[in-house]
């Protein structure tokens, strides 16, 4: 992967949370090798919380063709929860993303009577199986 960019929002820099940030972005490589840039946002806003002070965790990845956004609203008084949270998401949206690169997601008819697309599907699949 090209670029990891972080940025603290309304709250301090810290060299735990960008370790801990690293290691899951890493984790996410495993998934897809085709992450080119990755952003990720850890903010505490600001405002009175019945909670206590509240962590939220964006990231935006950038793969080919496509972005990948989680955008989670703080919920979590532990920042290392909330960037679990978002990091799980996002594997989730990264793992879609390589299914339908792949050709592996199952594809419907278009209509009810018309199965012109899932025979497309079909007939690609014998081609590259035999």
């Amino acid at each position: 992967m090209e670029t990891l960019q972080i940025q603290f929002l309304d709250m301090p820099r810290s060299d735990a949370i960008e370790a801990k940030v690293q290691e899951r972005v890493d984790g996410l490589a495993k998934f897809s090798g085709e992450i080119q840039k990755c952003h990720v946002w850890v903010e505490s806003p600001h405002g009175h919380h019945r909670k206590g002070k509240l962590y939220g965790t964006r990231i935006r990845l950038t793969v080919p063709g496509e972005e990948i956004d989680v955008d989670l609203q703080p919920t979590e008084d532990d920042v290392y929860v909330s960037i679990r949270q978002a990091f799980d998401a996002a594997r989730r949206k990264l793992e879609d993303y390589e299914r339908r690169r792949q050709g592996l997601v199952k594809a419907h008819p278009r209509a009810s009577g018309d199965a012109s697309r899932r025979r497309q599907v079909a007939a690609r699949k014998d081609r590259e199986s035999g």
